[in-house]
């Protein structure tokens, strides 16, 4: 399986990363469209990944200003999960923080994906909203950028 992964800012970017958001949180998940919809996407660097030309997971990098930046709405199909398209995605955008020179990136998964970002660098803070049924937390990455 061939894993493309591209990073965009235009409309078909945030088109495309709505769909699959759309599949993931809100008819698999059941969390309200309303929660999706922030106004962060059109100021926000997206990243897709593709498996044979089909769209199969997306995440999103708001940058709130120089310093600090939300990593978030990380979402692949549940057909392609476990063959390492979130990990790949989010460092993708992890790597265009590092452009951008910022400092903090904060994240807020679902707690029962500690681990998996643990694994890629990000530190607990705390426990954060319940969004559904889905237990938040709070955990951040600081770059090594002096």
């Amino acid at each position: 399986m061939e894993i493309k992964i591209e990073k965009g800012q235009d409309k078909e970017f945030i088109s495309n990363s709505q769909k699959i958001r759309d599949e993931v949180f809100f008819k698999e998940q059941n969390i309200p469209t309303e929660l999706d919809f922030d106004g962060w996407d059109d100021k926000s660097y997206h990243s897709i990944a593709t498996v044979d030309s089909i769209i199969v997971g997306v995440a999103r990098l708001a940058v709130h200003n120089s310093q600090k930046a939300v990593l978030s709405r990380v979402a692949v199909l549940p057909d392609y999960r476990g063959n390492g398209i979130a990990s790949k995605l989010v460092n993708s955008l992890l790597d265009k923080a590092y452009d951008l020179n910022i400092k903090n990136i904060d994240i807020y998964p679902h707690d029962y994906l500690r681990k998996f970002y643990e694994s890629l660098g990000f530190k607990y803070v705390e426990s954060a909203d319940k969004v559904a049924s889905h237990q938040l937390i709070k955990m951040t990455k600081t770059t090594f950028i002096e």
